[in-house]
């Protein structure tokens, strides 16, 4: 049976919502930038009308206001939007448990199992949008299709409050002749080398030789290949699976580029302090630490690296963590995303014990950390920081335990 994919995008998200809570925003042109009391802080996100007057996510606020003179910055408030990316997942998860986010506004959803209680892909992706509409007070865009680029590529397609179909038997035609940049994962180096060959569009490389990609860009030029032909495979991550936990991790598509270690250094904190907190909780040491890396071109490796004892102290994760960021990221490109990841899990209870002077300064910060779980359960998760994470609260306001917003990695590796 063919599969039916759905891929939603909330429409100009944070933008939305706060027009929602500032009803005086609506019927001008807004953006929503981190830094705002800085000329140099960046657009993370804008309305239509913005977008109209040509200004763009990522530049600076200075050059967004020669655009657009009449633009409204406000600055980000993410429990806001976490708590609508909340309630958009409520509404996905009543016609399917096969629900995968991607970054807070959008998501993708298999409903395969689901065509015979609600209708097809296409009936079912309209209901959303209307009830998106109606209980939420913002627009989405939804995709269908057979696979999750296609159906990605299809809620890009008509914005915004629309849906539409791409099936077997029309991708060619709507799919084909679109510029290859809009293929999912074609970020501006890949899109550079692609038309140095002579490809401008999704058609181009699905027509050119498949051997001639794998001579060029090596087993990413193949996969490209394959979602320009409709091959994609990838599953829809099932948000109630079950299985044996053999690693915690978490990962955040940060709201600006990571520019500089400091930068790095603060995102990486607010990930360990996540896992370690979620080792704790669940009786857990990790022996190895894993990184992952994506930078604004959208090229994402990892690696990782063993520890001298098996912890779960945040300080302990995130100096091996650190390390092995400055060890391997030499291009000094800005990241866009980080990842950390506990792995080599062993049970709390079976750990040995030593004298060593390092091993007792773990075994302390340990529990000085399981102190501030406690008051962090009593009375919010920002009720007690480091001091490090007031050098911006842009990066550092997240919950990444809690919120727990995670990002498609596992088919993807290279770009």
């Amino acid at each position: 049976m063919e599969r039916v994919i759905l891929h939603s995008d909330l429409n100009n998200f944070y933008a939305s919502v706060e027009c929602l809570y500032n009803p005086k925003l609506k019927g001008k042109p807004v953006a929503v930038c981190g830094r705002v009391e800085e000329r140099h802080g960046i657009v993370l996100a804008k309305n239509t009308l913005a977008k109209k007057c040509g200004v763009k996510t990522g530049e600076a606020i200075w050059q967004a206001r020669l655009k657009c003179p009449d633009l409204v910055i406000v600055p980000p408030n993410f429990d806001r939007y976490l708590k609508f990316s909340k309630l958009a997942r409520e509404i996905y998860c009543d016609y399917t448990d096969q629900v995968e986010s991607f970054g807070l506004d959008e998501c993708w959803l298999d409903v395969t199992g689901s065509l015979l209680l609600f209708g097809s892909g296409e009936k079912i992706a309209q209901t959303i949008r209307k009830r998106i509409k109606a209980e939420l007070g913002i627009t989405v865009s939804i995709g269908v299709s057979f696979n999750k680029i296609f159906a990605k590529l299809g809620s890009d397609l008509k914005k915004p409050d629309a849906v539409t179909v791409i099936t077997q038997e029309n991708f060619k035609q709507k799919v084909w002749p679109l510029p290859v940049e809009d293929l999912l994962y074609v970020g501006p180096s890949t899109c550079k080398k692609l038309r140095s060959i002579g490809i401008f569009t999704i058609g181009d490389l699905a027509k050119t030789d498949v051997k001639l990609l794998g001579e060029y860009f090596g087993k990413n030029g193949v996969m490209l290949w394959s979602f320009a032909n409709g091959q994609d495979q990838s599953r829809v991550s099932n948000i109630e699976a079950t299985h044996t936990i053999k690693s915690i991790g978490n990962s955040m598509t940060m709201p600006r580029d990571l520019v500089c270690d400091e930068d790095v250094k603060v995102a990486l904190y607010v990930l360990c302090d996540s896992v370690a907190a979620r080792l704790r909780e669940y009786n857990f040491y990790c022996t190895t630490v894993q990184i992952s890396l994506r930078d604004n071109d959208l090229y994402w490796y990892e690696r990782q690296g063993k520890l001298n004892f098996p912890t779960c102290s945040s300080t302990e994760i995130l100096s091996r963590a650190f390390e092995l960021y400055k060890a391997n990221h030499k291009n000094n490109k800005p990241l866009r995303s980080v990842g950390v990841r506990a792995c080599g899990l062993v049970s709390a209870d079976t750990t040995q014990l030593s004298m060593s002077p390092d091993f007792v300064n773990m075994e302390k910060w340990q529990k000085i950390e399981g102190v501030v779980d406690k008051l962090r359960y009593r009375f919010g998760h920002h009720s007690i920081m480091r001091g490090i994470l007031f050098a911006d609260r842009n990066l550092s306001g997240a919950n990444p335990k809690d919120e727990h917003i995670i990002h498609p990695v596992s088919f993807f590796n290279g770009f």
